[in-house]
């Protein structure tokens, strides 16, 4: 057998293409492997875009991270020749009291971010495609916009791959055994070896950290509708969005773009199985997102134009998990995002690849340890 690789990266979606390109610059050898052939449909980075936002509802401690990140978005399009990000501007709605709003306006304030709050009269007039109560109030933020998930990950890849990396696609790991001195990989088309595994399998992960992250994943549906009109809700006229709907309850949208506003909800799907995932559209589905649209945006046909489903990978708390095996520091674990991970991937890889040859992280990762998920003693 020939000699291990440096470091073997599970799954080349969002981050895993990121991690594998940062390796590969570094002139580290290293293997890609996907159980598809990447960029795919199947798990939960594609969809034709994606939203990126700075002023980070969740927490403060992740927008030192989505900085960076959009700086990287725009090294990777200069690199690959092709546009990746488009600024928008974004708009987080909802109502004063509750927790989209004034969480990403405490994120703002700590990290010096420009934004502007916006009362429901200040929403009319500037964002009239917006249909909102008297008691909604928004944030809106400059630096938010829009990226395009096949294209970044098409080309990380290819860059990757001029950089000496191998890719392997149509190869799912199907389990990682301990040797001497190196980890081994088993796969359909035989077995691999590697000083460092990064898993960043996305909706495939809960079979692979079994025991050691509680992880879950959830089937979104994310749908296209036609504007009416174009010019209100063109990219570049009409921002991104995340809206508070109802207590605890997200929607969010992405201006039109060619083939129609999307539009998903965050969070409140099913639970599912990777393999297994029903991607039949259910008609009370389709009835229920008509409703969303039909009171809250104006300007759009009322039937979806275009459906396709979407793999949310959760942890109990929704933060991330970046860092070692508690047990096997040897790999390291770059998933779950919990539904709102793609923005960050420019900045994952970049660190994964940085832990994977022993260097400082950069960023405070304590947030994300997996860790954190033991029980304590």
């Amino acid at each position: 057998m020939a000699r291990p690789y440096d470091v073997a990266v599970v799954g080349l979606g969002a981050t895993g293409s990121q991690a594998l390109l940062a390796l590969a610059r570094r002139g580290r050898r290293v293997v890609g492997l996907d159980r598809f052939t990447p960029p795919h449909a199947q798990g939960s980075s594609h969809g034709r875009s994606r939203i990126i936002r700075q002023a980070y509802y969740e927490s403060p401690a992740y927008v030192p991270l989505v900085r960076d990140a959009w700086d990287r978005w725009e090294a990777l399009a200069r690199d690959a020749g092709q546009p990746l990000l488009q600024r928008t501007g974004g708009l987080m709605l909802g109502p004063a009291g509750g927790t989209l709003v004034p969480g990403a306006e405490a994120s703002a304030r700590a990290h010096g971010l420009a934004h502007q709050r916006l009362g429901a009269a200040d929403l009319r007039r500037r964002f009239p495609q917006f249909q909102v109560g008297d008691a909604t109030e928004a944030l809106h933020e400059p630096m938010a916009g829009i990226l395009d998930p096949e294209a970044c990950i098409a080309g990380a890849l290819g860059l990757a791959a001029r950089a000496g990396a191998t890719i392997l696609p149509e190869t799912p790991l199907t389990s990682i055994g301990n040797e001497p001195g190196v980890l081994r990989l088993a796969t359909p088309s035989g077995p691999l070896e590697a000083g460092r595994v990064i898993l960043a399998a996305g909706a495939w992960m809960p079979r692979l950290v079994r025991g050691t992250v509680p992880l879950a994943v959830e089937r979104q549906v994310m749908w296209w509708f036609r504007p009416r009109t174009e010019a209100p809700w063109r990219a570049g006229t009409a921002p991104v969005f995340l809206w508070e709907w109802e207590p605890g309850r997200y929607f969010y949208g992405i201006p039109d773009q060619g083939a129609g506003v999307k539009v998903a909800r965050h969070h409140d799907g099913p639970l599912a199985d990777a393999d297994d995932v029903d991607r039949t559209i259910a008609p009370a589905e389709r009835a229920d997102i008509r409703a969303l649209v039909a009171q809250h945006l104006a300007g759009l046909e009322p039937d979806p134009a275009d459906a396709v489903t979407c793999l949310y990978t959760n942890t109990p708390d929704h933060d991330f998990v970046v860092g070692p095996v508690p047990d096997e520091p040897r790999v390291l674990l770059a998933s779950a995002c919990s539904g709102h991970g793609f923005k960050f991937a420019s900045t994952l890889g970049e660190v994964l690849a940085r832990l994977a040859c022993d260097e400082p992280a950069g960023f405070d990762l304590a947030p994300f340890a997996p860790a954190r998920f033991l029980p304590r003693r």
